[in-house]
């Protein structure tokens, strides 16, 4: 097996995104290539075939790769709960919740063993390997403790692509600094250079790239331009920053951001929708201003603080009001639970409280359970009342990850309110354009006939991705530092 690890000078400079790059270059050259990163901090997860939970942006690598996404590729999980404490998830299956303190001193070196483990199964079917970092390799107060960066490359002896984000500023001072703190072993590993999200004239940047291959004596593979609106799923919930969509469309629909959202890309199949505007909404203040037709409470890691924080910000009341005046309502896992009558703690899986009351538009309660339920989904033959109407599916695919065990079906509806367990439901092309359709038909406007398809155009994304990053990259250079690798 050959392989090669990006590796970033901060969080969010793009690592995830190259690495879909990269896999799916490697597949277009049909190399039997997998994603992988060893531990991954993120709200936004999947659930494979076997029911095992994963970090998000390994599915869309994955995908990009031209295989089914497996608990492999990401053997450590952490999903932060809040007050420096993470559900520390390995195999796919959660081990408790652990305080940031704790799992490094502790437990983190005993989860390499995960990843070495998940490794050595990529290998029995790969031939070349994407690794991906997390944050940056020079964190020098976590340098002993890290199973993600140097450790992973030091222990396949893997070359290392160092990436920095432009975008932000200071890119050359990130790289050069970075490299200055890592040990001379590690700085070794580093074989290459990217500047990622590029904007501008490129002509104009050449003495910058002379100057880095001077300072650093490492070549720049590549520089990426910017690339807007690339329809392949984010891990990090800083990128909801960038999802805002053109708010003048006929249907806006409002997504609270809570606290402790998670999974949010169970709504970017609104994002291609062309009569929908899509807002992440942080305060009363821009809920009042987008004036939605629809809100969404989506997933939570925290149902019962996001719960709270709904209640101490004034959202719940404006909630409230906006369903006494029959708006359109949809629920989302633990936004579904929120719906509720009532939520009860007993074991205090989430929180030091007993129970929290609900909304109450729904007539059923939640109790959590220690033991998580983690599957995919098929609901057949779905019929439900809703917005006046009467619908029904022959077939909806999606995912569940929840701790609450809820008195009510998979989906729960009223005549403006949907409420559901099933991530990723949006994605189905059917069930969007009718749900859709209805919210027109009620504003006067007429249906629209839609022949979109979700996973076609995932598809198309991942080769517009593979063809810019191709285009941008010195490829027989990455072919000479991947050949190099002996893993």
């Amino acid at each position: 097996m050959q392989a090669i690890m990006l590796q970033g000078t901060a969080s969010h400079v793009g690592k995830s995104i190259l690495t879909a790059a990269l896999c799916r270059i490697f597949f277009q050259d049909r190399r039997a290539v997998s994603p992988f990163k060893a531990q991954n901090m993120a709200l936004n997860s999947f659930v494979t075939r076997e029911g095992l939970e994963m970090g998000r942006a390994q599915v869309a690598q994955a995908e990009a790769a031209g295989i089914e996404p497996r608990v492999a590729m990401n053997p450590v999980l952490l999903k932060p709960t809040g007050n420096s404490e993470s559900q520390v998830i390995i195999d796919g299956r959660p081990v408790g919740n652990m305080s940031a303190r704790e799992y490094h001193t502790r437990f983190s070196l005993r989860a390499f063993d995960a990843v070495k483990n998940s490794i050595e199964k990529l290998r029995e079917d790969f031939d070349t390997l994407v690794i991906e970092g997390a944050g940056s390799p020079a964190e020098v107060n976590l340098r002993y403790t890290d199973i993600v960066n140097m450790r992973v490359a030091k222990y396949l002896n893997a070359p290392v692509i160092l990436v920095a984000d432009i975008d932000r500023g200071g890119a050359l001072a990130s790289i050069v600094g970075t490299l200055e703190l890592l040990e001379p072993d590690e700085r070794d590993l580093v074989k290459a250079l990217i500047i990622n999200k590029f904007r501008g004239d490129l002509s104009l940047f050449t003495p910058a790239v002379e100057f880095l291959e001077n300072k650093t004596q490492k070549p720049v593979l590549g520089v990426i331009p910017f690339i807007p609106k690339l329809g392949i799923d984010d891990e990090d919930s800083v990128s909801l920053d960038e999802k805002d969509s053109e708010s003048n469309r006929e249907i806006k629909i409002a997504v609270i951001r809570l606290p402790k959202i998670s999974n949010f890309t169970d709504f970017d199949s609104f994002e291609g929708e062309s009569d929908v505007s899509l807002k992440y909404c942080s305060s009363i203040e821009e809920l009042d201003e987008f004036n939605p037709d629809v809100i969404i409470l989506p997933g939570s890691k925290n149902t019962i603080g996001d719960l709270e924080f709904l209640n101490r910000s004034g959202f719940a009341q404006k909630i409230r009001e906006f369903n006494s005046n029959s708006g359109i309502i949809f629920g989302i896992c633990g936004g579904y639970q929120m719906l509720g009558q009532k939520i009860f703690d007993p074991n205090h899986v989430e929180s030091n409280r007993d129970s929290i009351d609900g909304f109450g538009f729904f007539d059923f309660e939640t109790t959590f359970a220690e033991k998580k339920i983690t599957r995919q989904v098929s609901a057949r033959h779905v019929k439900f009342d809703f917005l006046n109407e009467t619908l029904e599916f022959d077939d909806l695919s999606g995912y569940e990850i929840h701790s609450g065990i809820s008195e009510s079906n998979q989906i729960s509806t009223s005549q403006n309110i949907f409420g559901t367990y099933i991530h990723g439901i949006f994605d189905n092309d059917q069930f969007r354009r009718e749900i859709l359709n209805l919210i027109r038909l009620r504003k006067n406007l007429p249906p629209i006939e839609s022949t979109r398809n979700i996973r076609s155009e995932k598809q198309r994304a991942y080769d517009r991705l593979a063809s810019i990053v191709r285009d941008s990259i010195n490829m027989d250079l990455l072919y000479k530092i991947l050949e190099g690798s002996k893993c």
